[in-house]
């Protein structure tokens, strides 16, 4: 950009704040300013340039400000914007027009930009003004409320109060931080802003199973500090909550004092009052975001925010921007939970419908509100599973394309990009039509980074980007395989290339094929891909920091936070020994047994810093992981064949010893499960597995491709009548072929569909070695059966891995408080702390209409 105005001539714009959305209006009035009308000046109040205060809770844990900055935010290399961090704007001088700092400048200006935000409201209970009562706001309220979670120590207690969005994140925070964390909300839910009775309860469930105690219907009446330092709550109905730290998180106000001290016209509930065209009671001073009352009303998301940013940018050049209303839709992950509210989500339009489709049992709520003739959609609410939302968003306000249960059911229909006008909505954030999107695309537009690039959707909250890319696909555009941002290699490539290479970490593969760190697709995925082609351990090196929590410690993480312990039993078979020896470990460690349906033993509720104990004693006894944690083979099931049953042709438990220790350890690019039947009667339901065997007269049928789950699918004869020898080469041949070729966490069913050619080529290159790659895939599995080691006894032989199992690495001799059990019953149940009784039974996938207001 070359300025062309002169300097003498160009005026200055003052922009007092520096948050999302500031920085978001200097980005659009100097893309816009090709002439260089304006010189730019921004007062930021923190001593860090805009950053992602949306993703604040990504700043838990990595403690990096540098991964929360927005790109661009210092303008470097940009001589018409001046950054003064650390200064905010104190006053204004209106007839003078100048702003004074709090470093005692004084900075004239043509027009003001007042993006001062909000503030964290803190209602005035008594003790609210202790030390160890915060505000969630700000990356120096996490350093504050990090300092006393860590001086507390791992279990102690911190409250939240408030149950909104922010005050589920910063419960959030606490639980990361190893506290207990209490939410009390007022209101009789939590996020009632957004969700109904319904979702709320749903929602409440799924929180509280992840270890949150909820308190909702109350108040707080006071805080008092003890004796001891901590801090007692009393609530409204005379309960009391003993803490360590106080967040509140009950809401925002707008930050309007340096327009009420100056003159400038604030609404009676706060506000710095503004037009259509966000111009304040002065008509050189703008205001934009959450401190803008837009006729009186504040909006405090931040899609509404960029909206009012460029709206300004675009009148101090000259344009007739108007706000246009705002879309308060919101989708969002609290703690891991999926939660999505849009349009009339709480149905107050005259007339109005509810559809809900609530399955307790799954912990899904999904409603639907339309007109009084079912055939408008006015809004809608889905918690625990928010996947329709990119489609059903952008129909608010226009006709449903099939019935609204069928939008909500499981087994309904699915919404194609086809089913949405050229002017609906894609992107609320930045105000992106389905018609300006396609046009990007007949433009040239061939993938979602080029989509983001021309047209701005996908580039706030993401949250379009599903859609992004069913508009590319139905404009005939091939997807690109690109395994991720940081890769542009698909998962096959990414196995050929560290095949060829013999690259063996995930930095070095990253240096030189990729960009960037890698993120929680890429790096699992890698540490895949270097588990198939060596044999070396999951947890040395960068290998360990690469894998998810299951993997990172052997072991399936339970819903309460406990772990299961699963032994190998190849074929089913176990030793009278070997059996007593898992009673003892059960008794000693207090842990509830089960037979899995997969023949084997399963121990649940071991504490992570147990696990080395437990395994110890199975090691010693002979036996060794069973990979339940595993993207690898879990089980190979059997009957018990010939060797016992009368109608057994041929020997199926041998068999299933034979494969179960053949591929055991096989990482792969999804979980993979194998079974033998003696005959056709099929006792193992082999035809249900990735691999099913089946014995014959005359030896085995091969069938593969079975899978169960969500979408079940029979496998399918690949070869009949083979000898053992025959049978096992094509096995090996099958799966190898299937872990350097599928996609990430694609089952053996999905990727077989999607293999052009189908069966018939698969049999061609499996069965007829078409591609001549056969002895080199025979070579891969027999170099993986060579270098099989069982992990957990690698891990009882390494003190540095030892170190891994605790609960909390600032205090490895600490249990984690918040793992309790019932055993009061027949049955031993994890104790979820302050979990809701919804009845099961009511309302389970049941699907009702009712009337709104």
């Amino acid at each position: 950009m070359n300025p062309t105005v002169d300097p003498t001539q160009r005026k200055t714009a003052v922009v007092v704040g520096h948050g999302m959305v500031g920085h978001r209006f200097v980005e659009a009035l100097r893309s816009r300013d090709d002439a260089g009308q304006w010189q730019v000046v921004v007062l930021s109040e923190e001593q860090l340039p805009a950053y992602d205060r949306v993703g604040l809770s990504a700043y838990v844990g990595t403690w990096d400000a540098a991964a929360l900055a927005l790109p661009g935010n210092e303008y470097a290399g940009d001589d018409l914007v001046e950054l003064r961090l650390g200064q905010r704007g104190i006053s204004i001088d209106r007839d003078a027009r100048k702003v004074t700092t709090s470093e005692g400048d004084t900075i004239a200006y043509d027009a003001l930009v007042l993006a001062t935000g909000s503030y964290a409201f803190v209602p005035p209970v008594p003790g609210h003004d202790l030390p160890e009562c915060f505000v969630y706001r700000t990356l120096d309220d996490l350093d504050g409320i990090r300092a006393a979670a860590e001086a507390a120590g791992p279990g102690a207690h911190g409250v939240v109060i408030g149950g909104g969005l922010l005050g589920l994140e910063a419960a959030n925070a606490l639980r990361l931080l190893g506290m207990i964390p209490h939410v009390v909300e007022y209101n009789e839910r939590l996020m009632p802003a957004q969700i109904d009775a319904g979702g709320g309860a749903i929602l409440e469930k799924l929180v509280t199973d992840l270890g949150l105690e909820v308190h909702t219907g109350v108040g707080t009446s006071s805080i008092e500090k003890l004796d001891d330092g901590k801090l007692e709550l009393t609530l409204s109905d005379d309960s009391q909550i003993v803490a360590s730290l106080v967040v509140f998180s009950a809401g925002i106000r707008p930050r309007d004092e340096i327009a009420r001290e100056s003159g400038i016209e604030v609404g009676p509930r706060g506000g710095i009052i503004t037009d259509l065209g966000l111009q304040t009671s002065d008509p050189h001073i703008w205001a934009i975001g959450e401190c803008a009352a837009v006729e009186g009303v504040c909006y405090g998301l931040v899609a509404p925010g960029y909206t009012t940013a460029e709206i300004v940018a675009d009148r101090l050049l000259g344009g007739a921007g108007e706000f246009p209303g705002a879309d308060m839709s919101t989708k969002l992950k609290l703690l891991g939970v999926d939660v999505a509210s849009f349009g009339d989500a709480h149905g107050v339009t005259e007339g109005a419908l509810s559809v809900v489709l609530h399955d307790a049992a799954k912990g899904t709520y999904a409603k639907l509100v339309v007109s009084d003739d079912a055939k408008i959609l006015l809004g809608g609410i889905l918690v625990g599973d928010a996947t329709a939302y990119s489609a059903l968003r952008p129909l608010v306000g226009r006709p449903l394309p099939a019935e609204p249960a069928a939008l909500i059911s499981p087994a309904g229909a699915e919404l194609g990009a086809d089913s949405l006008p050229d002017d609906a909505q894609i992107c609320s954030c930045n105000n992106v039509s389905k018609g300006a999107i396609c046009g990007a695309i007949a433009e040239g537009a061939c993938d979602v980074p080029a989509v983001k690039s021309c047209t701005s959707a996908g580039t706030s909250c993401g949250g379009c980007v599903p859609m992004l890319k069913k508009l590319l696909e139905q404009s005939g555009v091939e997807m690109s395989k690109a395994l991720c941002e940081h890769f542009s290699q698909s998962r096959a490539e990414l196995f050929q290339i560290v095949q060829v290479t013999g690259i063996r970490t995930f930095s070095g593969l990253i240096a030189k094929h990729g960009k960037g760190s890698g993120c929680d697709i890429c790096k699992p995925t890698v540490a895949s891909i270097l588990a198939s082609t060596s044999s070396d351990h999951i947890l040395d090196g960068e290998q360990a920091a690469l894998q998810d929590t299951n993997d990172h410690f052997l072991a399936n993480l339970q819903k309460n936070g406990t772990y299961s312990v699963v032994p190998r039993m190849p074929g089913g078979e176990v030793t009278a020994e070997q059996l007593i020896t898992i009673g003892e470990v059960a008794k000693e460690f207090g842990l509830y047994v089960k037979v899995t349906g997969g023949q084997r033993i399963d121990l649940f509720g071991a504490r992570v810093e147990q696990l080395p104990l437990i395994w110890k004693r199975l090691v010693d006894a002979g036996m060794e992981s069973g990979h339940a944690y595993g993207k690898s083979l879990r089980t190979v099931k059997s009957c018990v064949g010939s060797t016992w049953c009368r109608y057994g042709q041929q020997d199926s438990v041998g068999m299933a010893v034979l494969l179960e220790k053949r591929y055991r350890g096989l990482r792969s690019p999804h979980k993979l499960k194998l079974a033998v039947s003696g005959c056709a009667r099929e006792c193992a339901e082999a035809r249900g597995k990735d691999v099913g065997v089946i014995a014959t007269e005359h030896g085995w049928n091969l069938y593969v491709g079975g899978n169960g789950g969500l979408t079940p699918k029979h496998a399918v004869l690949l070869a009949g009548d083979l000898d053992d020898e025959t049978l096992i080469k094509y096995i090996d041949r099958y799966l190898m072929f299937y872990i350097r070729t599928a996609d990430r966490l694609q089952r053996t069913a999905p990727w077989q569909e999607a293999l052009e050619g189908g069966m018939d080529y698969l049999k061609q290159v499996v069965c007829e070695d078409s591609l001549g790659i056969a002895d080199d895939l025979e070579a891969a599995m027999a170099a993986h059966v060579h270098g099989y080691r069982d992990e957990w006894a690698a891990v009882l032989d390494d003190e540095e891995k030892l170190s891994r199992f605790v609960s909390f690495v600032n205090a490895p001799e600490e249990s984690d408080p918040t793992i309790s059990f019932d055993d009061s019953g027949e049955r031993k149940v994890p104790v979820l702390l302050g979990l809701p009784e919804i009845p099961v039974a009511a309302g389970v996938g049941s699907t009702t209409a009712t009337h709104g207001k």
